[in-house]
């Protein structure tokens, strides 16, 4: 059942006896492939011979491939796909992406020095002093719908409460001259998605400003512990600009619970996403699949042992400099944390019968915002007319 995954898989990951080894298939986009390598040999240097004997392919790629649809009758050989995301109608296996331990092509650092970073540029303007707008900056090409974002920018003629940037137009370098530590300057940030998940979500959550979250299609290995009107926003994709601008009306004029938003967001992932949890949550992701494994896996045929510094030796620049960074000293002085029991079906619903109607609610405020609006707009209308006839 595992080789049946092989179709997209960039690489194998076999653990055998306490030791790794991984067979590589094809090139990755950038070195995607090559992180998160790098980042299951931290792990094992986290909790040495802690996990069981498996074999898993990992897809470096965005999308999701193991379609629900495809899978249904009771003899279907799933094939276990380990990947960055997901969505609703697939079951793909969702890993932490390469960027925890450093995007080297983007200049974008570890993910423990990006959190101080981040933290140091909170201290820098409090969110009462930011500019009032909702902020976006990255690149509008990849995609339709972050194109389409691009119309909600402020012109001379009409203002959204936005201010978005093409990192494209703006620098050959992109984010490399780009310092996340100094991107929370504004009252308000926007997270639309790209071809699938982005990495940037992460980055944009720890501003303490709240997140105007673009409707998802796609979720990352966090997203669904967080809460909408607790954690971000909810803005509707299909009426991006009308719906950014609600909601920057509504945050400016509730400070304090918009203040709120922005903190309890910032606050999951300066607490909740720490590096230990991110490598307790790949422990016990591992250990439970590894459970599921009928048979003891051998050692495939062009496969090498890993070990940090098999995976280092090759690199060099900032890349041999993020892996020194990231590299994990030793085993961890404590146990990984202890896995709460599974939700039931019915707790499983509750979570996301809440989250739509929190989410519905917004909407609800967001219409009445704009039938007043339409009102009060031919209201003065009329009265202009009025006026006219009655001169």
């Amino acid at each position: 059942m595992v080789d049946k995954a092989r179709a997209t898989a960039h690489f194998r990951l076999t653990i055998l006896d306490g030791k790794v080894y991984v067979e590589n298939f094809r090139p990755s986009i950038q070195t995607r492939a090559l992180f998160t390598v790098w980042g299951i040999a931290q792990l094992i240097r986290t909790y040495p011979g802690r996990l069981p004997d498996l074999e898993l392919m990992f897809d470096c790629d965005d999308r999701p491939v193991v379609q629900t649809s495809r899978f249904r009758l009771p003899d279907s050989a799933l094939p276990p796909v380990f990947r960055y995301c997901s969505d609703w109608r697939s079951l793909d296996i969702v890993f932490p992406d390469w960027s925890f331990w450093g995007w080297a092509e983007t200049n974008i650092k570890p993910w423990r020095s990006m959190l101080k970073d981040i933290k140091e540029g909170n201290k820098k303007i409090k969110w009462e002093d930011r500019e009032p707008y909702a902020y976006w900056k990255g690149n509008p090409n990849v995609c339709k719908w972050r194109a389409d974002l691009m119309k909600c920018n402020a012109t001379p003629q009409t203002d959204w409460n936005t201010r978005l940037y093409d990192w494209i137009a703006e620098s050959q370098q992109g984010y490399k001259q780009s310092n996340l530590g100094n991107q929370c300057i504004h009252r308000y940030k926007i997270y639309i998605e790209r071809w699938a998940w982005s990495v940037s979500k992460k980055y944009i959550f720890a501003c303490d400003s709240p997140v105007l979250l673009m409707t998802l299609r796609w979720y990352d290995f966090f997203t669904r512990g967080m809460v909408p009107q607790h954690h971000y926003w909810p803005v509707r994709d299909s009426d991006k600009c009308r719906s950014l601008k609600f909601a920057v009306d509504w945050g400016n004029n509730h400070k304090e619970k918009a203040k709120s938003i922005g903190e309890a967001g910032s606050r999951f992932i300066h607490e909740d996403l720490k590096m230990e949890y991110v490598y307790d949550y790949m422990f016990h992701l591992l250990n439970e699949y590894g459970k599921l494994m009928k048979y003891k896996p051998s050692i495939p045929a062009g496969a090498v042992e890993l070990c940090p510094e098999s995976v280092a030796c090759f690199a060099q620049g900032i890349w041999r400099e993020f892996m020194e960074e990231s590299l994990e000293k030793g085993p961890s002085e404590s146990d990984p944390c202890t896995m709460q029991p599974p939700y039931q079906p019915q707790e499983i619903q509750a979570l996301v019968d809440g989250k739509i109607k929190m989410t519905k609610q917004v909407e609800a405020w967001e219409n009445q915002y704009w039938d007043t609006a339409v009102i009060s707009t031919l209201l003065s209308l009329l009265f202009l007319k009025i006026c006219y006839m009655l001169v």
